[in-house]
């Protein structure tokens, strides 16, 4: 082993985005990932459970981020404002990574597994904003829905921002798409 460098869990990322790119999420190991690291792999279970968690271990502190933020807005906020606070917060988290968005989007992309997981981790995102916004006192049907067209402007945002290179900031490409659904719900 080399010696001890910084940033363990983010040259375990790496490490496994290489792999996952390089052989197929289903055929790089944790063993691997962690000696392409230059780690071990009990360091590699410090940082995460298994290695879909390389692709998934940010979900809680993101949906932290989105509830407290719709939470957290102005009193004054409309549900779909307090939606479009949220989602400012989560580009503001995303807006360093976006070459590890890009790459953790292609393998998942092309796993079957790791799409569906990605779905269930939007529907958990889209139940928890839901909550946020009941709490605010928006009606369990209007929450939902507002929650569920918020998370979708989201993923439309955030795959024309990891697939384009020319696409603005996350946060741009949000503002646009909610202008865009705004739009088509008055009928313009």
């Amino acid at each position: 082993m080399p010696r001890w460098e910084p940033d363990s869990r983010g040259r375990l990322e790496q490490a496994a985005l290489a792999l996952f790119g390089e052989r197929g999420f289903e055929n790089a190991t944790v063993a691997e990932i962690a000696e392409r690291a230059g780690l071990t792999e009990r360091t590699f279970f410090r940082y995460f459970a298994d290695k879909r968690e390389v692709l998934f271990g940010g979900a809680g502190a993101l949906q932290e981020l989105l509830v407290n933020a719709a939470v957290g807005a102005p009193d004054s906020a409309t549900p779909i404002d307090a939606v479009a606070a949220a989602l400012d917060a989560a580009a503001a988290m995303f807006q360093d990574r976006r070459d590890f968005a890009r790459q953790r989007q292609v393998v998942i992309n092309a796993n079957t597994e790791l799409r569906e997981r990605e779905l269930i981790k939007l529907a958990t995102l889209a139940a928890a904003l839901a909550d946020a916004l009941r709490r605010r006192g928006v009606s369990a049907p209007a929450a939902a829905l507002t929650a569920e067209a918020g998370i979708a402007v989201f993923r439309v945002a955030f795959e024309r921002w990891v697939s384009e290179s020319d696409q603005p900031d996350l946060q741009e490409l949000i503002h646009a798409s909610l202008d865009a659904l705004k739009a088509v719900t008055a009928g313009r």
